[in-house]
């Protein structure tokens, strides 16, 4: 049976999760085993205690990555981990005797890791593991309570006091950056045409929504284009759909060179292109397509020298008759429709509205 998308986009973000838990985990555990040793070491645990303490800090961090990887459901495996983690910190305190310093320190950065990785909800129920594994395992052993810190105990937990925060720190460091690099793609993606890297039809829909407002507000002008590529079909059955997607890049290619930075150019159909020009009136408008019109003539394509690429446009200037966007737009297809009535290879401007 097919997984499907969402289950597969699951899985693919738990995985991420438990990577990204992995190394903090060996470095938390690996320089926490050095700070239980020193304080129980005076103690004289049994051998039950050392065979836990080098599984808790050396081998529980591989077997909790592979329990999650392998796992159909990484991110619920993973949080579970995370509360085994917190369960473990409460019986090491217990066993500690509660001993001050690594007591909290061991305490405060499972609490760290859990309100990184899963914010409060997770904070919380790791301190109830903790608060639950430590009262159950000090009642085990009799309730031992030995709170002094020794000199030697305050030495040996300071590197985890600062190497653990620095490195849980950088971790979440580039989490957060590449989650900001995936917005902005995220962003991208649902702005900008896939094949052209033009405005989609949706987002240029939307800013000559605004230009519209802006010339009905401030009694600006600006000019609309509707452009055609003259005979697409007849270039993708003669010569193929590659040919033909790149006849379409070249186009926008020259739309982008041949008209300003501020013009505001976008893809708005298979081979229709919209281009809205502020502070520009149709003649001007006129020009910059002829202008454009002259260089996709000089323009020979490799495999296919005999194709020349024509377009037809349609050109609308702001009237303020116009009452919405959509007239302005229907203004210039209209002018688009004739020029291709009238042979192609030519273009049209709209019909003036009284």
């Amino acid at each position: 049976m097919p997984i499907a998308p969402l289950a597969v986009n699951a899985r693919r973000s738990g995985l991420s999760f438990a990577k990204r838990t992995y190394l903090p985990r060996i470095v938390g555990l690996g320089i926490g085993f050095f700070c239980v040793l020193a304080t129980i070491l005076p103690l004289q645990p049994p051998l039950a205690v050392w065979v836990l303490l080098v599984f808790n800090g050396f081998i529980w961090p591989h077997i909790a990555y592979q329990r999650s990887i392998r796992s159909a459901k990484p991110f619920i495996t993973e949080t579970n981990n995370l509360l085994i983690d917190a369960t473990l910190g409460g019986i090491w305190a217990a066993i500690m005797g509660f001993n001050a310093l690594p007591s909290a320190v061991i305490l405060s950065m499972m609490g760290m890791n859990n309100i990184a990785s899963g914010g409060l909800s997770l904070f919380f129920k790791g301190l109830v593991a903790q608060v639950a594994a430590a009262v159950l395992t000090s009642a085990a052993l009799g309730f031992p309570f030995y709170p002094q810190t020794t000199p030697m105990q305050v030495y040996i937990c300071l590197p985890m006091l600062f190497i653990y925060p620095t490195f849980l720190g950088f971790v979440t460091y580039n989490t957060a950056r590449h989650l900001a690099e995936k917005k902005q793609e995220l962003l991208r993606i649902s702005m900008r045409d896939g094949l052209t890297g033009l405005y989609n039809r949706r987002h240029w829909e939307h800013l000559l929504h605004n230009e519209f407002d802006s010339c009905r507000r401030y009694d600006r002008k600006a000019t609309l284009i509707l452009i055609d590529l003259d005979h697409f079909k007849t270039i993708n059955d003669t010569f193929g759909h590659a040919l033909g997607d790149e006849a379409l890049i070249v186009l926008a290619e020259e739309l982008l060179l041949g008209l300003r930075v501020v013009d505001i150019v976008g893809r708005y159909g298979g081979d229709e292109f919209g281009a809205v020009l502020p502070n520009t009136n149709a003649d001007q408008a006129s020009q910059a397509l002829k202008r454009i019109q002259d260089r996709l003539d000089e323009i020979i394509f490799r495999e296919a020298p005999e194709l020349k690429l024509r377009i037809s446009a349609g050109i609308a200037d702001y009237q303020p008759s116009m009452h919405d966007y959509q007239a302005w737009l229907k203004a210039a297809d209209g002018a688009l429709y004739r020029a291709k009535n009238n042979g192609r290879n030519r273009q049209e401007r709209a019909i003036s509205q009284a």
